[in-house]
């Protein structure tokens, strides 16, 4: 069985190989995922494999710190082999050398600077890529013969075979580090989009009218490439306008296709994609709902969140996070009520409708805390905690907030407001369950905590 070594360089590691010998020659399994990803190594999609043959001893290349994930061994021969990190941070400019024969491999991450020098005559040196090459793609070089770095080479560089380009590499006090991939926002200037914002104040920000996800020609243009985490904050939430022939083509195409689109292109570039889902994909019929429960949508808004839930569900590397009752900076059900207190009107608002709110804020600190603590990929339910509230009861807390008597907000059911109405179907029950998001360490803040300080923060 291959075994695994840490090195000092984060994330570059030494695996020891199972290596098969007869009088007829030798069988090593060179890259196993099955057997890899079980010992520790990341499942990083290898999409191409490259040979160097080495004609004679003392061949030396790099140093090289390609954008990509690598997986090296040889073929025939050995080779010294030492790494750099030419990453940004505390480990820059950190060391580490092995020798490598059929036996060793080595993952080598992203931004680490990759060399060796051939030890043997006729020595086939061998890599896996996570992305294809791409001419022209710029990355920082190092000198072989750096002394920051002072590589022990066994042959002496003076009597080594370098190329050209390799003798004119920088020396470390002239690279420029490689920086991590960046994140991205799309629908940053939604409510959710904006509290994203604080909580990734490095993302690229993008809307529809700077990246259109349903529009192929749009897709095939931005270099997904460049990110190691997409957040999704688009969506087409006019719940009723939904139910009309152009609401019905409008949310099916930001609800379904756009995170179908993202999905593909996360596994396609190996980016983590974040996802927001709604209680509307359960039809209401029981007082809460967990994760892994049964997809049941009434009304089209429902329906193609459903079916965008499903689609971003195939990507390895995905956190869908189900939420329901939004709240943030925008037009909400808190900012209608808190204007109907000012203004003096006494509502009538639905009272057999259950759940609890969610300010943005708090959709954001529960995303970031998934991404920073590394928690498992899948489906969180995220939602403002406390006792389940009806609409009515919203009012009546926002109208005590507002300096108004709870007996202004009169009860009605969903039936009398919606009669002479063309509504779309609401779930009765929206409260989602919160165990997994709390095993996680999260612990979703008091709803009415959050609205009492969110209605405090209103302009009069």
């Amino acid at each position: 069985m291959p075994t695994l070594e840490t090195t000092p360089i984060p994330g570059l590691v030494v695996v020891r190989l199972d290596v098969h010998e007869d009088s007829r020659g030798w069988f090593k399994e060179n890259w196993q995922r099955e057997k890899m990803v079980a010992l520790g190594l990341p499942d990083f999609g290898p999409v191409q494999n490259n040979i160097s043959f080495n004609a004679h001893r003392g061949a030396t290349r790099g140093i090289h710190t390609e954008p990509w994930d690598k997986f090296v061994s040889v073929a025939t021969g050995r080779v010294f082999a030492a790494w750099v990190d030419m990453r940004e941070g505390d480990s820059f400019g950190t060391t580490f050398h092995v020798e490598v024969d059929p036996g060793v491999a080595v993952f080598v991450p992203r931004g680490v600077g990759n060399s060796y020098q051939a030890l043997e005559d006729g020595t086939a040196y061998t890599y896996l890529v996570n992305e294809h090459w791409r001419p022209g793609t710029p990355y920082p070089a190092l000198h072989l013969g750096d002394p920051g770095v002072a590589i022990p080479w066994p042959i002496p560089l003076a009597e080594a075979d370098i190329s050209d380009k390799d003798r004119a590499n920088p020396h470390l006090a002239d690279v420029v580090p490689m920086a991590p991939r960046k994140q991205l926002i799309i629908g940053c200037r939604g409510q959710l989009g904006r509290a994203l914002q604080r909580d990734f104040p490095a993302a690229d920000l993008v809307d529809l009218d700077e990246l259109d996800v349903t529009d192929a020609a749009a897709v095939a243009a931005w270099p997904w490439h460049e990110y190691e985490l997409v957040l999704n904050a688009a969506a087409h939430t006019a719940v009723d306008a939904a139910e009309t022939p152009e609401g019905r083509v409008a949310a099916w195409a930001a609800n379904a296709h756009a995170p179908a689109t993202l999905a593909r292109l996360a596994t396609e570039h190996r980016f983590t994609l974040v996802h927001y889902s709604s209680d509307y994909v359960f039809d209401g019929s029981t007082p809460e709902r967990g994760e892994e429960e049964t997809l049941s949508p009434l009304g089209v808004y429902g329906q193609s969140k459903a079916a965008g839930d499903i689609a971003v569900g195939v990507s390895p590397r995905h956190y869908l996070v189900r939420t329901s009752w939004v709240v943030g900076d925008g037009k909400n059900f808190v900012r209608t009520m808190r204007t109907l207190a000012e203004k003096g009107v006494c509502p009538s608002v639905v009272d057999d409708q259950v759940g609890r709110l969610t300010f943005t804020a708090e959709l954001s600190r529960a995303t970031a805390h998934l991404v920073r603590t590394q928690a498992p990929y899948g489906t969180y339910n995220v939602t403002n905690g406390g006792e389940p509230t009806s609409w009515a009861d919203l009012a009546r807390e926002v109208f005590a907030l507002s300096g108004r008597d709870r007996a202004d907000v009169t009860s009605v059911s969903t039936e009398e407001y919606a009669a002479g109405k063309e509504l779309s179907p609401r779930p009765a029950h929206s409260s989602l369950a919160l165990d997994r998001i709390r095993s996680t360490g999260f612990e979703p803040r008091e709803a009415m905590v959050a609205l009492a300080d969110y209605c405090a923060e209103l302009r009069p």
